[in-house]
């Protein structure tokens, strides 16, 4: 159990390590002297084996959630400084962001559940009540899936423009999706049931019709990137409305900002997901392929989606790891 003597003083250090962290962040780097570099630098060292040793005292989580904040606030600030590269993009994507992913997935997995319910909700009341699709859908629409048509057979004559719009289409919506949780998170959650609804009133409506092989052949094989995308966004906004609304033991607008790095990242790993899915969307799911195939090439694009943000593999141990 730690004692309350260690936690006295220990406490100076922490001070001192935020009191660099701010300086750093309104005045830059060139406002500490070298010796403050190197005092910077020693603190976060220090500070990281502190939130260790707090770890492993059950009766010390407040703490613990103060230098977690506190660390990954000074990792952002030390690190702001380095220069990106080639090797630096693709170990962000190969190691970096699985892990990212891994210690927000509470926040994504709660933007799942909004959308699952929210699709659940959809689809009932278009069970119960036919004509509210109309609502949703649009009259257009309706006619088309009335008429045992799909919607999508425009892409096909123009693959090309229509991969690009679509692209452009789900980056703006996983960008809105993730922006809007500046405002406590209500635009994320209007998002996240607007989308799902949006899924609910379409599969009853082509169930109805009898075109479900049709619809869920046609999302397949883009949606398992596609909404896990949306996911991600929607996990990424939730993220920067808690940092908004319960900044803890930091001021509200280190929190918000601590919350705003971490979200972004987030939402980074989402754009090579839309760029593929908007790719397939126009050039494998709109077409007569066999639908084995579709639901087979979901399957696979699936497991390896899932494969990489859960497979735990450790970074190569870098060369100043000793210093």
């Amino acid at each position: 159990m730690i004692s309350t003597r260690w936690l006295e003083k220990r406490k100076p250090h922490w001070s001192r390590l935020e009191l660099l962290l701010g300086r750093t962040s309104s005045k830059g780097f060139q406002s500490l002297s070298r010796s403050e570099l190197q005092e910077l630098s020693l603190l976060y060292r220090q500070t990281a084996a502190d939130l260790a040793a707090l770890r492993e005292d059950r009766a010390s989580v407040q703490f613990t959630l103060y230098l977690n904040q506190l660390l990954a606030r000074a990792h952002n600030t030390i690190y702001s400084a380095h220069r990106a590269s080639p090797s630096a993009f693709i170990g962000f994507f190969r190691y970096e962001y699985p892990q990212i992913f891994r210690r927000t997935f509470n926040y994504t997995l709660a933007a799942f559940l909004i959308f699952l319910l929210a699709g659940i909700v959809g689809a009932a009341i278009t069970y119960h009540d036919p004509d509210f699709k109309v609502n949703i859908l649009g009259p257009q629409m309706v006619v088309t899936i009335d008429r045992h048509q799909m919607w999508t057979q425009s892409i096909v004559g123009i693959k090309p423009v229509a991969s690009s719009s679509i692209m452009t289409n789900n980056l703006s919506v996983s960008f809105m999706t993730f922006a809007s949780g500046i405002i406590g998170g209500v635009g994320t959650i209007y998002m996240m049931i607007f989308n799902g609804m949006l899924i609910g009133v379409i599969g009853t409506a082509c169930f109805y019709s009898g075109m479900s092989l049709q619809l869920w052949s046609f999302v397949a094989p883009h949606g398992v990137l596609e909404l896990p995308a949306i996911f991600i966004a929607g996990g990424a906004g939730l993220r920067l409305a808690h940092g908004l609304l319960f900044p803890g033991f930091l001021p509200r607008r280190d929190s918000v900002t601590h919350a705003g790095a971490e979200s972004v990242r987030l939402l980074l790993g989402t754009i090579p997901l839309l760029f593929v899915a908007g790719i397939i969307e126009a050039f494998v799911s709109p077409t007569s392929i066999a639908v084995w195939v579709k639901f087979a090439m979901a399957s696979s694009l699936f497991t390896l989606l899932v494969a990489y943000l859960f497979w735990k593999s450790a970074p190569p141990a870098r060369a100043d790891s000793a210093a």
